[in-house]
């Protein structure tokens, strides 16, 4: 028996949820004086809404230990737990916490915590994999080896929309978000070895800006066919059908599937971001 909990900035999709390995334990969201809790109750329209309106930036507040602990303490022998870069959040320090309190008491199971050095869907595609080792019958620590060993290897690309959260943040300053926007300047970005954010390049429109993203990709990626690719969206399911059709063409993938992106992932992409990892 095995179990994989997922913090919230990891969307799971309907076979995983259907599936019954895996639970997500929530984030919980700031707006203003508005708290918002990024579980299955969770309104992207309304939060969008109650972004664009507020003159700060958005936060976030990640899982308790407490919360990784209630998760834990079920009926599975092994239970491995995926969170957000923790060059991004505290997720990864309140999972390792967690597991720590938890194995106080009860040492009876095996618990892993993962940092993904990612978020939205390259936590999905972490636990899928572990998932995938799991019913090839591996034990423990190859496991642990064999996801360390991929998440070394992942890529995450994502383009924003807007600027405008970046600005919020004290991120970019006023000047830079205006001339951007004024002239449509779409900035690539993707994470670093260690989890962190970098610019990858910037492209003049949308269109140009997928197109980076597809470039991007595919000059680190090698052998796609044997990959699978996911991309999630932030109210632009148009956008990210264009996205996969542009893959398609450039590549040979083993798999492309598409989601909706949760509460963390929209709150770091904001209203027509796309989120790409393979």
């Amino acid at each position: 028996m095995y179990k994989i909990i997922v913090d919230s900035c990891g969307e799971l999709t309907q076979e995983m949820i259907d599936d019954g390995h895996f639970v997500n334990v929530p984030l919980t969201l700031e707006v203003g004086d508005e708290q918002i809790v990024d579980d299955e109750t969770f309104d992207q329209a309304h939060f969008l809404k109650a972004v664009s309106e507020c003159p700060t930036s958005p936060k976030s507040a990640c899982p308790s230990p407490n919360a990784y602990m209630l998760e834990m303490d079920c009926d599975a022998e092994r239970v491995y737990v995926v969170t957000l870069s923790a060059q991004l959040s505290g997720s990864y320090n309140s999972a390792c916490l967690g597991k720590d309190l938890f194995e106080e008491d009860d040492e009876s199971k095996q618990i892993h915590v993962f940092d993904s050095k990612s978020a939205s869907i390259g936590e999905t595609l972490i636990a899928m994999k572990i998932a995938e080792c799991e019913k090839a019958g591996m034990p423990f620590e190859e496991i642990i080896s064999t996801v360390d060993a991929y998440i070394a290897q992942q890529h995450t690309i994502f383009v924003l929309e807007s600027l405008e959260t970046l600005r919020k943040a004290g991120r970019l300053s006023n000047l830079k978000a205006a001339i951007a926007g004024t002239l449509k300047i779409k900035p690539v970005m993707g994470s670093t070895d260690e989890g962190s954010i970098q610019q990858l390049g910037q492209a003049r429109g949308m269109v140009k800006a997928l197109d980076k993203m597809v470039q991007c990709m595919l000059d680190v990626t090698e052998n796609c066919e044997d990959r699978i690719l996911a991309i999630s969206h932030c109210n632009c399911l148009d956008r990210a059908l264009s996205l996969k059709s542009k893959l398609e063409t450039a590549a040979q993938f083993k798999e492309i599937f598409i989601v909706d992106q949760r509460g963390v992932s929209s709150m770091y992409a904001n209203d027509g971001g796309l989120i790409m990892v393979v």
